[in-house]
């Protein structure tokens, strides 16, 4: 009985390539494999045709989604490897790591001592749902910073090396030869673990140690149990860490079990899910992370090839110069042939055996690039770490949610992708408006994926989105599950919650813009009545003059989402009424923050009812701004906005908005008020200054008139207003300055008539005139 174990790099398409071979020599009747023993029941979707790499396992709890963990697998992921040998040989593969049932627990528990303690700063092991340990499932920061060392990156250095991935790169992924590769990597991390333990030893105490120590005895507990069950040849491939401790002999085995005694226990379900190359890159803050997936599964598919490494550099030069000429930029085969030779001469003068990354990356940015680096960061994008985005089998375990989005999806052909995509939507056709109601519905949910943009049409019936598949997104579907078992009722359901807990009127209204967006029949009608209880016993005028603006939106897509409005149209009547009414006594003894508030109500309640072009409500509003303009101690800023409003609407004509500017900046106001009037009736634009000779005279008569020491006063004021305005805006108004001092001082200069008189004789020669008589 022999127990042979494979210590490897989480992600190394070098020690995937190792260990394959390793194992078709080995021959093993059992392999046990890093990761959740949750899991094992979906191990046999792995050998599946139409799993297609990189996926993770996603373990979570049902009752409490928001606890999960990610395991990620590429198809050069060593472990991957692992799984597929088994199944394609047709022997038992197991998983070994702690569980999850309880990993998650201890993290519940952990939340709960916290909530315990009423301490509001997050705890130390409070789980970042992104973050992935070496063996690719989930830990807290708190876990990874509580760890001493790298033991990649202290080999790196004791090598020479700058940094852990180019160690790696030029000892196992460039290695032409794995023989005793893993006999090696156990040697050195037997010392590097001895060392450190020396240094840092294990505090059984420390939560994070602790763990470290669980998930190590939990492994020997799973190796010893497949010695009880009779196999004679076990492979264990774990991280190059643990390898050390897995050895024969093991542990006491008390000892082990002393340490898993009385863990926690949380229901938990896994599954597969797709995952992407951007997720498995450690720019994304993956724990296990590495800087160029896209990369190393070119190296992957190479060497599973049979191809040497000059055609493997040939292959990637390929890839580079046809993604460049995508791009529209020059890369001709000539530049693919050089570019190789320089790599492989690099590589040479590098004392590498063949050429790698770097050598790679430096070769392009000479002669593709020309030496800019602009371009590099398209291929590090495209082809270094890659946009590919996995798939799992249509027979992959699914909550019923998940079932009816992947249906809806390939009904309305809407198909996942990591890629940002555009999708500009007709409404006008039933499958686009379909799909415009599944990303509203989505959005609902807390799924987003797709976010809505602007478009260039001036019509309602186009919607644009952009769209982007997350592999966090299957999580967050899978968390809404609880809500229903369709998106329809999902969403239904979840706007229901949302509407009890909406703190304010405004909030209600906005829901009922994004139910009516999304088509939720069953949410409508009790939610156009709580609008209406909540509106009626709403007294708060700025709160009814933020709820309009969704309802305005409601109506203004009534013909296109053909939905029924009517109860709708009558709770904007009843709160455009209510404004007007109370319009005026809200206004009253603002002070400068208060005030500014309110502009920015007033403008947008203003543009809401001018989009709704209904003539009743506008005229009613307009009067009110036209009454709310002669109360006399109303803030400055407030009536010249609403003397600028009834400008713009013809209300007001030039003449009567000049005369109320120059009783605004008249002796009797006092000049903050005065400066507050002329922000708030010039806000937004200058143009109207600009065009309109009477009130540019009359603000110009005011500011020459101004006492020196009130000028300095008013002048910060002043320049707020006018820093707004667009810059030739300001142009134009200087340029006007400039004219009428130059005309100014035409006026007052004084001619010599006598000089001028004596010129006419010989002016008159010139032009061939008769000599004009001088007058006296």
């Amino acid at each position: 009985m022999t127990v042979t174990v494979f210590g490897i790099r989480h992600h190394g398409p070098g020690s995937a390539r190792s260990l394959a071979r390793s194992l078709h020599h080995l021959q093993p009747d059992i392999v046990l494999v890093e990761g959740p023993p949750d899991a094992d029941a979906a191990i046999p979707l792995v050998a599946d045709p139409e799993m297609q790499p990189p996926v993770a396992l996603l373990v979570y709890a049902p009752d409490r989604p928001q606890q999960a963990a990610f395991y990620p697998f590429a198809e050069f992921s060593p472990e991957w490897q692992a799984l597929r040998y088994g199944l394609d040989h047709q022997i038992p593969v197991r998983f070994m790591d702690l569980p999850q049932k309880h990993r998650l627990a201890i993290d519940v528990e952990r939340e709960e001592a916290q909530k315990s303690d009423g301490s509001d700063e997050p705890d130390e092991s409070e789980t970042d749902k992104s973050e992935t340990d070496k063996s690719g499932a989930r830990e807290s920061e708190a876990e990874q910073r509580s760890r001493p060392v790298d033991p990649l990156g202290l080999l790196a250095e004791a090598a020479g090396y700058p940094d852990r991935e180019r160690w790696w790169e030029h000892l196992v992924e460039q290695r032409q030869d794995d023989t005793a590769l893993f006999e090696a990597i156990l040697e050195a991390m037997t010392a590097l673990r001895e060392a450190v333990e020396q240094t840092h030893p294990l505090d059984p105490e420390n939560p994070c140690d602790r763990l470290e120590m669980q998930r190590e005895a939990h492994m020997r507990q799973t190796i010893r149990k497949a010695q009880k069950e009779g196999f004679e040849v076990i492979a264990v491939v774990c991280g190059a860490w643990h390898a050390p401790v897995l050895q024969e002999p093991l542990p006491v085995q008390k000892h082990d079990r002393a340490l898993l005694k009385g863990l926690p226990k949380l229901k938990v379900k896994a599954t597969w899910i797709p995952w992407t190359y951007g997720r498995l890159a450690s720019s994304s803050g993956y724990g296990a992370g590495i800087t160029s997936p896209g990369w190393y599964e070119h190296l992957w598919r190479s060497t599973a090839s049979g191809n040497r490494s000059e055609q493997t550099a040939i292959h990637w030069m390929t890839r580079v110069a046809r993604l460049l000429r995508e791009e529209d930029l020059d890369a001709s085969s000539a530049s693919v042939i050089e570019a190789v030779r320089l790599a492989e001469t690099l590589a040479a003068l590098r004392d590498a055996p063949t050429p790698g990354l770097d050598e790679f990356n430096e070769a392009a940015q000479t002669v593709f690039c020309f030496g800019d680096a602009a371009p590099m960061a398209l291929i590090h994008q495209n082809l270094i770490v890659s946009d590919r985005l996995g798939q799992v089998p249509p027979d992959t375990p699914l909550i019923p949610l998940q079932q009816d989005l992947k249906q809806a999806q390939k009904r309305l052909r809407l198909k996942p992708t990591a890629l940002e995509k555009r999708l500009t939507l007709d409404l006008r056709k039933p499958m686009d408006l379909e799909r415009s109601q599944l990303l509203h519905r989505l959005t609902l949910l807390e799924v987003p994926w797709g976010e809505l943009r602007t478009t260039r049409s001036k019509g309602t019936f186009k919607e644009a989105w952009e769209l982007q598949w997350e592999p966090e997104l299957s999580l967050k579907v899978i968390e809404a599950g609880h809500w229903g078992n369709t998106v329809l009722a999902a969403a239904t359901a979840s706007v229901q919650a949302q509407a009890t807990d909406a703190p304010s009127l405004a909030d209600l209204t906005k829901l009922l813009d994004q139910i009516l967006l999304a088509v939720l029949p069953q949410a409508i009608a009790p939610l156009i009545e709580k609008v209406q209880a909540v509106a009626a016993l709403a007294s708060d005028v700025t709160h009814l003059m933020a709820a309009l603006p969704p309802l305005v939106n409601v109506l203004r897509y009534r013909d296109v989402r053909q939905t029924d409005n009517a109860a709708v149209a009558q709770v904007v009547d009843g709160l455009v009424t209510r404004l007007c009414i109370g319009l005026p006594g809200a206004c009253a003894s603002l002070d400068d923050d208060a005030a500014a508030g309110m502009v920015q109500a007033i403008d947008q309640t203003h543009r809401a009812l001018k989009l709704l072009q209904q003539e009743d409500h506008l005229q009613n509003w307009l009067a009110t701004l036209e009454t709310l303009g002669d109360r006399p101690p109303l803030h400055g800023l407030v009536a010249g906005r609403c003397c600028r409003l009834l400008l713009d609407e013809g209300t007001f004509d030039p003449p009567e908005a000049a005369r109320r500017l120059g009783l605004a900046l008249s002796l009797a106001t006092e000049p903050p008020q005065a400066a507050a009037w002329v922000e708030g009736f010039l806000q937004g634009s200058g143009l109207l200054l600009i065009h309109d000779d009477a009130i540019w005279q009359v603000l110009d008569d005011w500011v020459t008139q101004l006492p020196a020491d009130t000028f300095t006063t008013l002048l910060p004021l002043l320049r707020r207003t006018f820093a707004n305005f667009s810059a030739p805006e300001r142009r134009q108004m200087g340029e006007r300055v400039r004219q009428k001092t130059q005309a100014t001082k035409t006026e007052n200069r004084e001619y010599d008539r006598d000089r001028a008189d004596a010129a006419l004789p010989l002016i008159a020669q010139l032009l061939g005139l008769t000599t004009p008589s001088v007058t006296p």
